[in-house]
């Protein structure tokens, strides 16, 4: 299906020449961007524009029954230009869609359990063993009465000592 929405991406430009490689490089991008995040791809649209030194380029797409998203980034570079506009159509893609897939209910008893269970959470707490530190087992060591072989520039060393 995305094949045929190629046709309804429209890149146009003002005051720039795009050339052919330009044009086809948008409609790859615009139709893997939005193959990544959603299978229905209704229209986009691309529009470069020249001010100063900078290159303008402004992308929108439509997907599906979703808002339309659009981004918009100046650079020296036609191409980084529309990359980065892309790119933060891509982010907005990815939020509506993340925004689509958690669907899931908020447990309103959540609060209610764990206020009635005090105890519980307690007894876990103080079944939890607190872990010894390196150099705490290394003084233990040190002051047993088996000697320990250490490297002289040890930082164990050190500490021991």
């Amino acid at each position: 299906m995305l094949e045929n929405a190629a046709r309804s991406i429209l890149v146009q430009s003002s005051n720039v020449d795009l050339g052919d490689v330009l044009p086809q490089y948008a409609r790859a991008s615009i139709l893997q961007t939005a193959g990544k995040y959603f299978g229905r791809f209704e229209s986009s649209s691309v529009h470069f524009n020249r001010e100063g030194p900078l290159y303008k380029c402004t992308v929108t797409i439509q997907v599906g029954p979703l808002k339309t998203m659009s981004g918009e980034a100046q650079l020296k570079d036609a191409y980084a230009a529309f990359r980065s506009a892309l790119e933060k159509v891509a982010k907005q893609l990815r939020r509506a869609k993340r925004e689509l897939r958690e669907d899931k209910a908020t447990r309103i008893d959540k609060d209610i359990a764990l206020a009635e269970r005090p105890m519980l959470r307690r007894k876990a707490a103080s079944s939890v063993r607190q872990p010894v530190h390196a150099i705490t087992r290394l003084v233990k060591v040190a002051r047993a009465s088996t000697p320990v072989e250490l490297d002289q520039d040890s930082p164990y060393r050190i500490a021991a000592e």
